[in-house]
């Protein structure tokens, strides 16, 4: 099994921010603006996943979202998750399955944590899923510029440059 079976077996498609998706779930519960924190311009689900496919040919790009994102590893090789978070520091953590040197299963992103991922290892594939509560909306997603980005994380600009994808006009 490689990237290219996962693909088409779970019939995922291209994400704006690299690797590939497919929403699985989205709670038919629904949470009011005035249940939200300020951050959220319209109601969400309370709820919804998705499968996320990375190969080595790709990265996920720095971007955040308005609600916390938990990723749950799967299958393939661990995926390094880089954050920068909301106070200025920089955090790399390896999801998945570390041959038993501490093995990280699951990782939660806070809401407004720039964070971008790649595979570990050359030739292979990470294959996760992401559960965002409140549930995911596109008009919460916000892809990171580089520029604007190494103007508040300088210490990482190389990171930055290289796990970030130009903004379309």
């Amino acid at each position: 099994m490689n990237a290219e079976y996962w693909i088409q077996k779970l019939e995922l498609q291209k994400h704006p921010e690299g690797g590939y998706y497919r929403e699985t779930y989205r709670s038919n519960d629904i949470i009011k603006k005035d249940g939200l924190s300020s951050r959220a311009i319209e109601q969400r689900n309370s709820s919804t996943a998705i499968y996320y496919l990375l190969s080595e040919k790709d990265f996920s790009a720095f971007h955040r979202l308005k609600s916390d994102e938990i990723f749950h590893f799967y299958h393939g090789a661990p995926l390094q998750v880089h954050i920068l978070t909301s106070s200025g520091e920089y955090k790399s953590v390896l999801l998945g399955d570390t041959q038993g040197e501490n093995p990280t299963f699951q990782l939660v992103i806070n809401q407004g944590d720039w964070f971008a991922s790649e595979v570990s290892q050359p030739n292979s594939y990470s294959l996760i899923g992401c559960t965002v509560s409140p549930g995911f909306d596109f008009s919460d997603f916000e892809l990171a510029s580089a520029d604007e980005l190494i103007n508040q994380y300088p210490n990482y600009e190389e990171i930055i440059t290289r796990l970030t994808i130009e903004k379309e006009p």
